[in-house]
């Protein structure tokens, strides 16, 4: 009998609870309804309209548009921007987050905030600093322009700014990550006589792989995107310091509207296939967080 009136009890407080977080069918359709226009207005048709634009005047001068010298140029200093940038941040982010989440030192939560700094920083700030450092008159500068070493205005610049705004993503990715999955495997294996390098590349990486994709993919969409603080070191010089969102700028305000879109729809390309990839990673992710849950 006391039995069945709990069973009662704990059936009643169900049904209370689903009373209370299921909403109505009309409320239901009216936030969905919300949702997708929203997304509509501030994504798909920007991205429609990019494309459409970018087309109006045809696949030939779409393909002129892409193919020109500063086009080429832009395109390949941001993926050899790319290229630099993301392996330090990863070594970087791995390093970081192997410290953070393994281990506790003086000076930890010192480093967790630096980790952080770039995103209270304006990227302009950013660049800013970076030609008060390196640029002719800055801190260093005297001594780089005797020793005929440019970095502001020219692709070192540009990569010291890029990866500055870029780097807390792959740590801040991973430091909770690891930090879930605790030590117990790591010092397991060294227990069995494997080296450092070897935990950390037989036991370590393979649990957190899909978290480090995730990182790399957000560090490689930041990075390509870019704008303000490469747009201070860089001096837009043609052919030389404009990536990609710095050469569209340069076409639109010139009134080459269709040329800036077509540079634009290859970035927006980049970044539908960056955002397929994402959530492949997410869902992986969050599968290996249910596991260790």
């Amino acid at each position: 009998m006391a039995g069945n009136i709990a069973l009662q009890q704990e059936t009643a407080t169900i049904r209370r609870a689903s009373d209370t977080i299921t909403e109505s069918p009309l409320v239901r359709w009216i936030l969905i309804t919300m949702a997708l226009t929203f997304l509509g207005l501030m994504l798909i048709i920007p991205v429609i309209a990019v494309f459409s634009k970018a087309l109006e005047q045809g696949l030939e001068l779409y393909y002129k548009a892409i193919t020109n010298p500063d086009a080429l140029a832009a395109i390949q200093l941001t993926l050899l921007t790319v290229l630099v940038a993301v392996p330090l941040n990863t070594l970087f982010g791995l390093a970081a987050a192997w410290a953070i989440a393994k281990f506790e030192f003086k000076g930890r939560n010192v480093l967790i905030t630096l980790i952080d700094l770039p995103f209270a920083v304006s990227p302009v700030i950013a660049g800013l600093i970076f030609v008060f450092l390196f640029g002719k008159p800055g801190v260093f500068g005297p001594w780089l322009f005797a020793h005929d070493i440019k970095i502001i205005f020219a692709v070192p610049g540009i990569v010291m700014a890029t990866v500055f705004v870029t780097f807390p993503f792959i740590a801040r990715e991973l430091i909770p990550l690891m930090q879930a999955q605790g030590t117990a495997e790591e010092e397991a294996a060294l227990t069995l006589g494997a080296s450092g390098w070897k935990t950390f590349w037989l036991v370590t990486l393979p649990n957190i792989k899909w978290g480090l994709i995730y990182g790399i993919i957000l560090t490689s969409a930041r990075a390509v995107g870019e704008f303000g603080a490469v747009s201070v070191v860089s001096g837009h010089i043609r052919g030389l310091t404009n990536t990609m969102p710095l050469h569209v700028e340069i076409l639109y305000n010139e009134y080459q509207f269709v040329a800036a879109f077509a540079v634009a729809s290859l970035m927006t390309l980049m970044a539908i296939v960056t955002l397929v990839v994402k959530n492949i990673a997410e869902w992986k992710v969050q599968q290996q967080a249910e596991n260790l849950g």
